[in-house]
């Protein structure tokens, strides 16, 4: 078995999918594992310590040749053939015209950001709670840097200073290790979140949990956060949310929806563009999702801007920053992944494998697990990707050998795949 590691053809992505430490562990499991030259620069693992652990130096169609690709976006998928594997962050839900690509293309895609989140198997191999803890470590640290102010609370002869005041949204992943990290520098903590679960955690770390008087938890039964319409209780969030946004001195952002774009801060339109307006002179704006549309209205993704006299930060994945740290636990949880894969030496999509497939609450809500496509088809469990990515086929006629033999292609909304494909697969049916 062999296994591919390109270089990211985002200039602006510094990670890579496999280092150094990693190689051996993968050579045990069955891998040659081959990287193409300079794919670790940019996270400060060179060519020779690769060389070094056993893994082999090669050039773009030698790394897109392997039979399983691993990389963190999606390659340039063109080099690859029918029936390879792709480990990758595809954001299937998000990108549905390259995932439409791929799958007629006849590649495996498996898409580690759609592991399942509670499968307690999945949780060594979860790429997104891996990157997201370095992501919340690294806001509250541009938080404390932006502010005008001393985050920590100090009693000096010249007077006390009080402690900075944060407000984290969120808290999943990233917005906990906020929390963790802006409490270690001192700072007073309040945080809010749809999920009534997250309050034990928030206030486990120290911060306050803002409550909402009579709100009802908004968790799906895949573990993610989902949208509330009730109009009154909407209100009261904002309200209890607005209190303390206008006291504080940062304000941390990382609620994102699975699938879809960021949810604003607010639910009202209008409490989202007076935000700015209602906030301290100096204060800090930490827009972690301005890349998925994001919770900040005048968050400019990719850069620094100010509005109101607030300094609105909108850098798009944080984990970034920290690229050493961030290949390390991505290869880890890249490693611990293919274990699933690999069955007497050889590469396996285990059907009852439920990392692969999906758990009994991610598939009552629409979604199965890392297996998105295999030969031409979504997989069945993936019922909301079915409904987003429409595959309308004319039904080949059993008893036409002629077409059989001749391997007809036919065509699916710009994609071409084979008939033979199509057969097997039942593209399309519900």
């Amino acid at each position: 078995m062999r296994l591919g590691v390109p270089k990211e053809k985002d200039d602006n992505e510094t990670r890579v999918s496999i280092v150094p430490i990693s190689i051996p562990k993968l050579n045990k499991l069955g891998f040659d594992v081959i990287i193409e030259k300079g794919a670790g620069e940019k996270s400060g693992y060179s060519d020779s310590e690769y060389e070094d652990k056993g893994g082999k130096i090669g050039n773009l169609v030698e790394v897109m040749g392997s039979e399983l690709i691993a990389s963190i976006d999606v390659p340039d998928f063109k080099w690859m053939k029918k029936g390879q594997m792709l480990a990758c962050i595809a954001d299937p839900f998000r990108n549905l015209e390259q995932t439409r690509k791929i799958i007629g293309a006849g590649i495996t895609l498996l898409s580690l950001d759609v592991i399942p989140r509670r499968l307690s198997k999945g949780q060594s191999m979860d790429v997104n709670s891996s990157q997201d803890n370095l992501s919340g470590y690294r806001a509250a640290l541009m938080g404390s840097l932006h502010v005008s102010k001393m985050v920590p609370m100090m009693m000096t002869a010249a007077g006390t200073v009080r402690p900075a005041k944060f407000v984290i949204q969120g808290a999943a992943v990233a917005g906990l290790q906020a929390i963790a990290t802006a409490k270690r520098l001192g700072a007073a903590i309040q945080a809010i979140d749809v999920r009534l679960a997250a309050k034990q955690d928030t206030e486990s770390l120290g911060a306050k949990f803002i409550d909402v008087p009579g709100w009802k938890d908004a968790e799906s039964s895949s573990g993610h956060a989902t949208l509330f319409t009730d109009k009154g209780l909407q209100q009261a969030f904002d309200e209890e949310l607005m209190k303390a946004v206008k006291e504080a001195d940062v304000v941390i952002t990382t609620a994102r929806l699975f699938g879809a774009d960021a949810p604003p801060l607010f639910f009202g339109k209008e409490m989202n563009e007076k935000m700015t307006h209602e906030m301290k002179q100096g204060a800090v704006v930490i827009d972690m999702n301005c890349d998925t549309g994001g919770n900040i209205v005048g968050s400019v993704d990719g850069e620094i801007v100010e509005k109101d006299g607030v300094t609105i930060i909108g850098i798009p994945m944080l984990c970034r920053t920290i690229p050493n740290t961030a290949s390390m636990l991505y290869s880890n949880n890249i490693t611990n992944f293919v274990t699933v894969l690999v069955e007497e030496g050889k590469l396996v999509i285990n059907p009852e494998e439920q990392v692969l497939t999906g758990d009994e609450g991610g598939i009552s809500a629409g979604y199965g697990g890392i297996l998105i496509a295999e030969d031409g088809k979504i997989h069945d469990n993936h019922t909301k990707l079915m409904k987003a990515i429409p595959m309308p086929v004319k039904k080949a006629k059993e008893d036409n050998k002629e077409q059989k033999d001749k391997n007809q292609t036919i065509n699916i909304t710009n994609i071409n795949i084979s008939d033979s494909v199509i057969s097997k697969s039942n593209v399309g049916e519900k």
